[in-house]
């Protein structure tokens, strides 16, 4: 089509710094940069061992590298954050293979995103169509159930769906910065009710007798590195029974390859680090990623996951604050719903009218719940 072809890669390393960095540089994230995929593909995070088979898509035009995707060979839906898993179980109910499948997204990373970048020099949609077809036919040869892109923008959401593909909506929570001079100033925007539970969650952090720190750039340690991959292993046996997807190796590595990107914020009971929080900065927005701690203390949770955050945003004059997947509870601390976007393809489906008909109504009830949570605004009516 058009003289575009299609070429599939096993390993970040196989397409080159040079290469990647020519497609994702500009993007507003880290998480799409040639250091943060590098650091999850060399540590066997995002491994076939685990479920995530590196396996990136390079389009080119007439032999010019013109996009670039990237990919994985799943067989599992974990780590995805888009959720497939009643589909997943309809195939498997019915004796049909839902797994291997393909899917555009940075691995365990629920943030919005360019994973599919294409050069300026060619039609967007041809070049769309063309990695459509490659991708289909890729699904027939290696048996997939179909290919997805997960966190896309609305535009090539809006796009894909044009071309053919199942276009899916999810909420998530993000703050967003008012100009505001400091966190005094934010909370006088809030209703009072809102406002008052803030400050005693604060208070309560400060009755408990911690400290906190706030370490960026080369005033991380590799202790503080060491700590977060205890504490972030911590919190996924408590919650998830299983250590998690990330090693100690990964956040070496990621001090090592994104350090101006990093942001540790520690708290201490005297001498001892007993909670941390990693943040990543893009270009002008705060990344919530990780947290863990040591024992229970009333409210460090919020201070270290959002309030500290939040503050963060207003010192460094970031314009938004994105504190992860999911989390209602954000509401009522400044947060406000956001809309996510992705797109899927299933080949051949036994339950295309199913499924159609799953994500009409799903949508309805996304909608719906926008509404319900712009009625619970925390701000004040201007």
């Amino acid at each position: 089509m058009n003289n575009f072809s299609v070429r599939f890669v096993p390993s970040i390393q196989a397409v080159g710094r040079s290469l990647w960095q020519r497609f994702f540089a500009a993007a507003e994230d880290p998480f799409s940069s040639y250091e943060f995929i590098r650091a999850l593909e060399q540590t066997n995070c995002a491994s076939a061992r685990t479920g995530w088979q590196p396996h990136h898509l390079l389009l080119y035009h007439e032999k010019e590298p013109v996009g670039l995707a990237i990919g994985y060979i799943k067989s599992h839906s974990y780590g995805e954050y888009v959720f497939d898993w009643a589909i997943a179980e309809a195939y498997e109910a019915h004796g049909y293979d839902y797994y291997p499948k393909w899917l555009c997204a940075v691995p365990f990373t629920p943030v919005t995103g360019a994973r599919l970048a294409l050069s300026e020099a060619v039609d967007r949609q041809q070049a769309l169509a063309a990695i459509g077809n490659a991708l289909d036919e890729q699904a027939r040869q290696l048996g997939w159930s179909g290919w997805h892109i997960n966190f896309c923008s609305q535009a090539l959401a809006e796009q894909l769906q044009d071309q053919g593909l199942a276009r899916r909506i999810t909420v998530q929570f993000q703050w967003h910065n008012q100009g505001y001079r400091n966190f005094d100033e934010f909370c006088r925007q809030l209703k009072a009710r809102k406002r008052k539970n803030i400050v005693k969650e604060r208070a309560a952090v400060t009755e408990a007798g911690l400290r906190i720190e706030v370490a960026s750039g080369d005033k991380i340690t590799p202790a503080h590195m060491q700590a977060l991959s205890a504490f972030y292993q911590r919190t996924y046996l408590k919650r998830s029974g299983h250590l998690g997807y990330l090693n100690a190796d990964f956040f070496t590595r990621l001090k090592q390859g994104l350090s101006e990107q990093l942001v540790v914020i520690c708290a201490y009971d005297g001498d001892n680090l007993v909670a941390a929080s990693l943040f990543l900065r893009g270009k002008d927005t705060l990344y919530g990623r990780y947290w863990g701690c040591l024992e229970h203390y009333d409210s460090l949770h919020f201070e270290l996951c959002y309030y500290q955050g939040i503050e963060y945003c207003i010192k460094e004059r970031l314009a938004h604050f994105n504190g992860g997947a999911q989390g209602e509870h954000k509401l009522a601390r400044g947060f406000t719903p956001q809309l996510t976007h992705s797109c899927h393809r299933f080949i051949n489906s036994p339950f295309e009218a199913a499924i159609e008909d799953f994500i009409v109504r799903e949508t309805q009830q996304y909608s719906r719940y926008m509404q319900q949570c712009a009625g619970l605004s925390p701000y004040k009516v201007q």
